[in-house]
């Protein structure tokens, strides 16, 4: 209906009669349209019917009813000329009542035919409807554009919103771990506080005793000496010659003993404190550590964390890498280290024989293996239940009564210095200095044969949270 309306005209709906829009049209025989009242009134004035188009005579005057279909299309006709008409009046030149038909883009302004003739000479102008397609277009654009704009704005309001949250988030993590550190940090230094001043009352009253012991001499001598004087004051009143010449060699003064040599000598308290101190700065330097199973020799059983390790009974059949150590019950560190400072620290409690320490990357791990710096290790043993060796070249024979249960480990790598220490008393049990480090280092562990379960302990390392405790 909208294309057939777009070709109708006002010459199709004109009545020839009247020359306006038909007014109740109806059809003649002929075929030909006319208002109903106009060729009533032309019939009337003249003698015979004809037809005013064809000029056709009817000999009976024809009996005339409203075309319906045609008073339809007219009255749609009319409709949609009033639509025009109201649309079209805010699209007329008010100056030359012309339709507005040009854009001119030298004045940005619309303007009819006569306008661009008239008042805007030499000026540029292009179809109005074109103008207005391609600003339509452009808006259309834009505002793609700005929700476009409006919808980054949005997530990027969303991810600052994620951020925050996260950090949030992180900032209550870190809180909570740091009520858990300095709470665990506030029961280790109580802790050694009663240990401390344990260590300090138990060496007072060992000073005491040490007092005591010496102060019973110099008493027994006083006593002898306070019996003797009163002899010698009895004898010097007496009158008797002779039984004063008698005696008076046997009550001369016996010869007295130096006492400004004997001293008592107060403990030294700064030495556990300063222990304590040391291995509290290494221990700032702790890494978690894990068991690498692709390089453990295959007797060894890992437990599923790779924190414990031990020796079973039985080779179990395993690639042979290049990594794995073939015949030593050894297992390296996953973790390597080729700059900074590190620590860690081994449980070793229960057991008979181990080796521990720090090995290059670089080092054989085939066949029998000798532990030493010139070949890549840097290593403390126990051997026999209380032979404590640092595999130096020579060999250190240490020392250490109790035996630790806990080693923690210490490695500067630009220094070129690694240390042992026995964590329970505090106590350094041996540095390797001077050490020349041009390869990745990798923490070293061999919880050695069972030796029919006297040596079955396995060498646990410590969760790093745990080394402030």
């Amino acid at each position: 209906m909208s294309a057939a309306s777009n070709l109708r005209s006002e010459d199709q709906f004109l009545c020839s009669i009247c020359l306006d829009v038909f007014t109740d049209p109806v059809s003649t025989p002929c075929g030909h349209n006319f208002c109903k009242t106009c060729i009533s009134l032309h019939w009337d004035m003249n003698q015979s019917c004809k037809c005013p188009m064809c000029n056709e005579t009817f000999n009976i005057r024809p009996q005339l009813r409203v075309n319906t279909f045609i008073s339809e299309v007219v009255a749609q006709f009319r409709r949609e000329a009033q639509q025009k008409a109201s649309s079209s009046s805010s699209e007329m030149c008010t100056k030359h009542d012309k339709l507005l038909e040009l854009f001119c883009k030298t004045d940005q302004t619309c303007v009819c035919t006569l306008c661009s003739v008239l008042d805007h000479k030499n000026h540029e102008f292009v179809p109005l409807r074109e103008e207005y397609e391609g600003k339509k277009a452009e808006l259309e654009k834009t505002e793609a554009e700005i929700q476009q704009m409006i919808q980054k704005r949005r997530l990027k309001i969303q991810e600052i919103t994620e951020s925050v949250k996260m950090s949030k988030d992180a900032a209550d993590r870190q809180k909570a771990e740091g009520v858990q550190v300095f709470t665990a940090l506030k029961e280790s230094v109580e802790r050694r506080l009663k240990k401390f001043i344990k260590e300090i009352e138990d060496k007072q009253e060992a000073t005491e005793k040490q007092a005591e012991g010496l102060i019973k001499d110099p008493e027994q001598e006083i006593s002898e000496l306070m019996e003797r004087s009163s002899e010698v004051e009895q004898l010097s009143r007496s009158e008797d010659h002779l039984h004063l010449l008698q005696s008076f060699s046997s009550l001369k003064a016996p010869p007295s003993k130096d006492w400004t040599e004997v001293r008592v000598h107060p403990p030294s308290y700064e030495g556990t404190v300063v222990r304590a101190a040391e291995l509290q700065r290494v221990q700032q330097y702790a890494v978690d550590v894990t068991l690498d199973p692709d390089t453990a020799q295959t007797n060894l059983i890992l437990s599923d964390d790779g924190k414990q390790v031990y020796c079973g009974d039985v080779r179990k059949k395993l690639p042979d890498n290049s990594e794995r150590f073939s015949y030593c019950p050894i297992v390296l560190g996953e973790q390597s280290f080729s700059l900074g400072r590190f620590y860690f620290e081994v449980q070793v409690k229960g057991k008979t024989k181990w080796d521990l320490g720090v090995a290059r990357e670089s080092i054989n791990r085939k066949g029998d293996i000798t532990l030493s710096p010139q070949n890549g290790f840097w290593t403390v043993v126990l051997r026999n239940g209380n032979e404590y060796i640092a595999c130096a070249d020579p060999p250190v024979r240490l020392f250490l009564l109790p035996g630790p249960e806990k080693v923690g480990v210490f490695v500067d790598y630009e220094e070129g210095l690694v240390s042992f220490y026995d964590v329970g008393a505090a106590a350094l049990m041996y540095s390797f200095t001077g050490c020349s480090f041009t390869h990745k280092l990798h923490p070293f562990f061999c919880p050695s044969l069972s030796y029919c379960g006297k040596n079955s302990a396995p060498l646990i390392i410590c969760p790093k949270m745990h080394y402030i405790a």
